[in-house]
């Protein structure tokens, strides 16, 4: 119930939608009842049943109408009509006011839906917009921790059930219990004898049901977890598909992925089995009661008692009435026990908090003055230390390059300094600020990152490198390409700047991708470039056309460069080189060759390999 408390919260900015949707439910809920009522009249003129009356009963009042008054008038329009006009001018009056009763019914059915489905549109779209927004806010960490299938799974699908159940399951036990109540009323109205007798029978029904139903949560929740787990292997699997192929792994992919389906099928299978059980329980126990009511009300009819025979057939329709709905109760629940599964899933994302989140007075800083400090920082990612007692300072407009040995800590300082992570130990300052006390924003607008992967998203050139500033101009964005060393290849594509890069870059070379992602860096014009294994990937041709975009990028700024390839840093005001988080050398080129050290080491074997 508090989760459907909670999403039933997203509805009332559209409460009125709501209001509608319930309030034509609630006539349908009448006219289906009275819709059965009005077979009455007609079944007693053909029975012959009707009572002669042959003068016009006195009207109560509006307020005062009574089962008494309405029976009187409906008999002396009957005997009147008929007198003059004929049994079949009867007929076609009562038949008329059955399809009228009908025809209303389906109106106010309609109407309710329509308002239903907007109101379900609308809150599924704020769902998805406020589960979107929670991700993106959420840090790097985050996503290291969890599958993406599971969470793309959660964002998408159960959001789908949730929104499905939830609102579907406001009508349902809104208009089905009313339905429920407006035939019980009409119902004991017509006999009482007979209503409670077919009452008693309601409860065990809903009993046996929710017995059939009870573990329905917790496999649907498992299926939802295992089908998180297979759009993660699918995603996995693209991604790495080129992998997959090079070492032909494909039958053992496959393998796997069966296994995940085939664990979803199993499961699939039992919560199957309940749910397909309660519903012929449903229309068995239905049918058993039915039955009865047959057994006793016939006994009432041919003895004579206080009921007619066409109200007799009526009193059985009405129970049917009361049957149907109560099966779309036993099967609401089902659908809720579904709900409450993927509604967890979905809560599960919007209450992870974000430990990275600003401060309430989180200072906003609009550029960079004097100097970047790691003050003695220690970090690690799960329980040994990448960064021990780590100090270093960066002087405005210096250029600073990182090296070592893969998982010396090279690539974690880049992620600390952008508070992608925050240290354990320590503090960074910027101007001496602490950066745990500097607005997110306003700290990464002062950077710009060049990653060894140039990330390029499925869309033009152009929007790549202004990334976030759909206003941008094309001399703007020409002009960061050309400092990028970009624009003599966009040039001479067909479409220029309007060119689509697909999916990852796919259409573009690495050396090309990179060369945009430089050009995005420009672009956004910050006053501190982080640049993370730029080259690395890149053939010799390429590399060269990159460092030089590189170097042109880093004139008059404070870089601070991620270097594999070490000819690449030598120009370095300061070469720090690690090893196991901590420095072990520091200097300019010329000097650490002397000390022929571990740089010096590191410069001889790169030398050997070239």
């Amino acid at each position: 119930m508090k989760n459907f408390k909670r999403f039933l919260s997203f509805a009332l900015p559209y409460k009125w939608q709501g209001f509608f949707a319930i309030t034509f439910n609630v006539f349908y809920a009448l006219f289906t009842a009275l819709s059965y009522v009005a077979l009455m009249p007609t079944l007693s003129v053909l029975f012959g049943e009707t009572k002669k009356r042959t003068t016009l009963p006195e009207f109560p009042g509006l307020f005062h109408l009574n089962k008494e008054y309405l029976e009187n008038y409906l008999n002396y329009f009957v005997t009147h009509n008929t007198n003059l006009n004929g049994t079949d001018s009867t007929l076609g009056y009562l038949v008329f006011i059955i399809v009228f009763v009908f025809l209303l019914k389906n109106i106010f059915g309609y109407l309710g839906n329509l308002y239903m489905t907007f109101l379900k549109n609308n809150v599924l779209k704020d769902i998805r917009d406020r589960v979107f927004e929670k991700i993106i806010s959420l840090p790097v960490s985050y996503f290291s921790e969890k599958r993406k299938g599971d969470v793309i799974a959660r964002a998408t699908n159960d959001i789908g059930i949730v929104n499905s159940t939830y609102l579907d399951l406001v009508i349902v036990f809104i208009r089905e219990p009313l339905n429920i109540v407006f035939t019980l009323i009409i119902m004991f109205s017509m006999s009482w004898e007979l209503s409670l007798f077919m009452f008693t029978f309601i409860p065990v029904s809903g009993f046996v049901i929710s017995r059939i139903t009870k573990k329905i949560k917790e496999q649907a929740k498992s299926i939802f977890s295992q089908g998180g787990e297979i759009l993660s292997s699918i995603e996995e699997s693209i991604t790495g598909l080129k992998i997959i192929k090079a070492f032909n792994a494909e039958d053992f992919i496959t393998q796997k992925y069966h296994k995940l389906s085939e664990n979803v099928r199993m499961l699939s299978n039992k919560m199957g089995k309940r749910a397909a059980l309660s519903s012929p329980t449903s229309e068995f126990l239905g049918i058993a009661t039915i039955s009865c009511l047959l057994w006793f009300g016939g006994r009432m009819v041919l003895a004579g008692e206080s009921i007619s025979s066409s109200a007799f057939i009526v009193f059985m329709a009405l129970s049917y009435n009361i049957l149907t709905p109560a099966k779309t109760i036993s099967k609401a629940n089902n659908n809720l026990r579904n709900g409450n599964a993927a509604g967890e899933r979905v809560i599960e994302i919007l209450d992870s908090t974000n430990p990275l989140a600003d401060q309430k007075n989180a200072i906003k800083i609009t550029g960079f003055e004097k100097e970047i400090v790691f003050d003695n920082i220690s970090f690690k990612y799960d329980q040994e230390y990448v960064l021990k007692n780590f100090s270093l300072t960066i002087p405005k407009g210096k250029t600073v390059a990182l090296v070592g040995q893969s998982g010396s800590g090279k690539s974690t300082l880049a992620n600390l300094i952008t508070r992608f992570w925050d240290v354990n130990k320590g503090k960074i300052t910027i101007d001496g600020i602490d950066i745990k006390n500097i607005d997110t924003l306003s700290l990464r607008a002062q950077m710009g990152i060049v990653a060894q992967e140039a990330l390029l998203f499925n869309d033009t050139i152009k929007n790549n490198i202004a990334l976030g500033v759909p206003t941008a101009t094309d001399e703007v964005v020409i002009q960061a390409a050309k400092v990028a060393n970009a624009h003599e290849f966009i040039k001479d594509l067909p479409l220029k700047y309007e060119s689509p890069v697909g999916d990852s870059g796919g259409l573009l070379s690495g050396g090309q991708k990179q060369r945009i992602a430089i050009a995005r860096a420009v672009f956004k014009n910050p006053p501190i470039m982080i640049l993370d294994e730029a080259t690395s990937a890149l053939d010799t041709e390429s590399e060269h056309l990159v460092q030089q975009a590189l170097e042109n990028m880093m004139e008059n700024r404070t870089s601070i460069v991620i270097a594999h390839r070490l000819s690449t840093i030598q120009n370095a005001d300061v070469i720090v080189v690690l090893k196991k988080g901590e420095i072990i050398e520091q200097g300019k080129h010329e000097d650490l060759l002397a000390l022929k050290g571990n740089y010096y080491n590191l410069v001889n074997m790169q030398s050997l390999e070239a």
